[in-house]
């Protein structure tokens, strides 16, 4: 049930209801948050605060710097500006971060932190190391406008869209954690800097990647999610490299090609099956956005080529989409759009009240086996972080365990709003 605070609204265009985004909530302070904010956001602060524009274009991208760069929250610590601008900075701004409300940590090295809002709402992100790689799962909403019906986080009602600082601040909390940030403090503006080669170090591996996999739908969020990976992306920031963002969606057609263009990450679609009966039960999305409207989506993709493939993300279930008929389809879709394509197969993970169980690893190996033959690439993704619910469709703030009826009841709700 929403509430007055979050009413459905249309968005112009063929895009299903989603909640109004919720504005910053003002801080008992009086202090505007800086942490999400691009550089000429930034600017316009500083101009509405007193400062001329000349004055503002300059702080505005020191504290980019500051922020993005060194991840520093304290003004006092930004030695490139003058002690008086200092402390004129810190009555007027804050820079913040997600507040943890747990934090867990797998017997294979995974990360989960359990995260909440100024506004009292828990959402959750993992971090996920690898041998040559560390990957931040990143989510864009509280809850999901979604109800995919293998997914834990499914069985949430959506509360609210995320917004940029708070999908931002992720990212910074989590190189917070991992040490990441540069050594030593930026040498004043008078002085010269002999070495600006940043120094890292890490108790883990460093984060090099982002996928938009978390809680919720991030096309559903999409203003939200464009300019907090904007930021990301900023090459005077965190400075992470489009080739390094995935995005995944669950099918939310009409605003997939806005994310080629707009965005540009690469792309990764959660499509778990291959007939129109699996997956309208299994992503009841495909009610409204069919298997073959996608995959044209997907085609249509700007940016797809052999060097930057779709990712297919494909749960095994048990007796539900694993059999060799599924595997020789998916081959055949595929191949029908021409797409520039990979799959990834994720043995089903676990969570209270399902009624789903994992595939076999023998069915599982059969099935990389015949889409592999048909000349995809089809790797069995290794689960991580079972042990602390934070693999994937595992994600959920509160994890108490619904009866079948509840999970129907809710499913059918969501269905009604989405039409």
């Amino acid at each position: 049930m929403h509430t007055a605070a979050n009413p459905l609204m249309p968005i112009p265009g063929a895009i299903d209801p989603v909640p109004v985004p919720r504005a910053v909530t003002p801080r008992e302070d009086g202090r505007a948050d800086l942490m999400g904010l691009s550089r000429p956001q930034i600017k316009a602060m500083l101009e509405e605060a007193g400062l001329d524009a000349k004055q503002a274009k300059l702080r505005s991208k020191q504290l980019f710097h500051w922020l993005y760069h060194r991840g520093e929250t304290d003004f006092d610590a930004m030695t490139d500006l003058a002690k008086p601008m200092r402390g004129w900075m810190a009555e007027r701004f804050v820079v913040g971060r997600p507040q943890v409300v747990e934090a867990q940590v797998s017997s294979d090295g995974t990360r989960k932190w359990l995260l909440r809002s100024d506004d009292g709402q828990d959402y959750e992100m993992v971090f996920i190391p690898d041998a040559d790689r560390g990957t931040l799962c990143v989510s864009s909403q509280v809850g999901c406008t979604l109800n995919c019906r293998f997914c834990h986080t499914g069985t949430m009602r959506l509360v609210r869209n995320l917004t940029p600082g708070e999908i931002v601040g992720q990212v910074m909390l989590a190189r917070d954690a991992l040490g990441e940030w540069p050594k030593g403090s930026m040498a004043s503006a008078n002085d010269d800097e002999t070495d600006d080669t940043p120094q890292y170090t890490t108790d883990g591996r460093m984060l090099t990647n982002i996928v938009m996999m978390g809680m919720g739908e991030p096309l559903y969020n999409f203003d939200h999610v464009r300019d907090a990976l904007k930021v990301v992306m900023d090459g005077d920031g965190l400075a992470l490299s489009k080739r390094r963002i995935t995005l995944s969606t669950s099918g939310v057609v009409p605003m997939m090609a806005r994310a080629g263009e707009e965005i540009g990450v690469n792309l990764a679609v959660s499509l778990h099956g291959v007939t129109k009966d699996v997956r309208d039960e299994l992503v009841p999305l495909n009610r409204k956005y069919g298997i073959e409207q996608l995959l044209q989506a997907c085609a249509d993709y700007p940016g797809a080529n052999n060097a930057r493939r779709i990712t297919f993300e494909y749960v095994m279930i048990r007796d539900k989409n694993d059999s060799d008929e599924d595997a020789r389809e998916l081959v055949r879709l595929i191949r029908q759009f021409k797409l520039p394509a990979k799959v990834n197969l994720i043995p089903f993970n676990p969570w209270p009240g399902t009624d789903y169980e994992c595939s076999t690893p023998e069915r599982i190996k059969r099935f990389s086996d015949i889409v592999f033959e048909g000349g995809i690439s089809a790797p069995v993704r290794t689960p991580r972080g079972r042990d602390i619910m934070a693999a994937c469709g595992q994600l959920k703030s509160a994890s108490e365990k619904k009866s079948r009826a509840e999970l129907d009841r809710l499913a059918a709700e969501k269905q009604a709003a989405l039409g």
